[in-house]
């Protein structure tokens, strides 16, 4: 993938929805926004925890985007592999405590 050309297209394709819906756009602006109010972390930061999150929901254009904006910042490769290996951890966390929630579903339909 040319995540640059990537990332590119996903800003075009958010202005174009701009166009059509300023608000929804407006509204994902400032919930995007809302903790560089408070400065309890710095921007790095919150650039590793949005590239994690990004690899935990499956977003490309969030990867391209987010992955950009931490070397922006000063992140570094390692640091990008660490906050990598958290939302690798989520996610078999996640699956891990969703798993025992089947069991339970399983056991729940026999009894029935």
């Amino acid at each position: 993938m040319d995540w640059n050309a990537n990332r590119d297209h996903v800003l075009s394709n958010v202005g174009k929805l701009q166009q059509l819906s300023p608000d929804t756009v407006k509204g994902y602006l400032t919930a995007s926004g809302a903790g560089r109010k408070t400065a309890h972390m710095d921007e790095k930061t919150r650039q590793l925890i949005s590239l994690a999150v990004a690899v935990t929901t499956r977003c490309d254009g969030c990867i391209s985007i987010h992955t950009n904006e931490a070397l922006k910042e000063g992140a570094t490769r390692e640091e990008v592999a660490e906050a990598l290996g958290v939302a690798i951890a989520m996610n078999a966390g996640a699956a891990l405590v969703y798993s025992t929630r089947a069991l339970e579903a399983f056991d729940a339909a026999a009894a029935s």
